[in-house]
């Protein structure tokens, strides 16, 4: 059975950081693509950032380029989203998720971690 958990989030004022961690189990973790998405109260989930089995490519959606940056170990099957320079309208429900082809959609969900900011 595969699971993803994330951990990291929490409150932060603007301006500030957070380091979101998603621990993977059940899949063959090096070979998966790993995404973040966000959920914000009454809007859709979207793309964040994504990044490929051998960290070769990233993709970021246009409002987080600069800030955020996706990282994976491959030994620990862990994926990680460095998020800088936080904004209030970033507070959401952040998902980690995982795909075991990169041209396909995602196969699988975490629960979500809460990430708020403060103005």
């Amino acid at each position: 059975q595969v699971q993803l958990v994330e951990s990291g989030g929490g409150l932060v004022q603007a301006g500030g950081s957070l380091r979101l961690s998603c621990a993977a189990s059940g899949l063959t973790f090096s070979s998966a693509t790993m995404g973040w998405f966000r959920q914000a109260p009454g809007k859709e989930r979207e793309f964040v950032a994504a990044i490929t089995w051998s960290s070769q490519t990233t993709s970021y959606a246009d409002s987080v380029k600069g800030r955020f940056t996706i990282l994976r170990d491959n030994a620990k099957n862990t994926v990680y989203l460095q998020m800088n320079n936080l904004k209030p309208e970033e507070t959401a429900v952040y998902y980690c998720a995982a795909k075991r082809r990169p041209w396909t959609s995602y196969d699988y969900w975490g629960q979500g971690t809460q990430v708020t900011v403060s103005s």
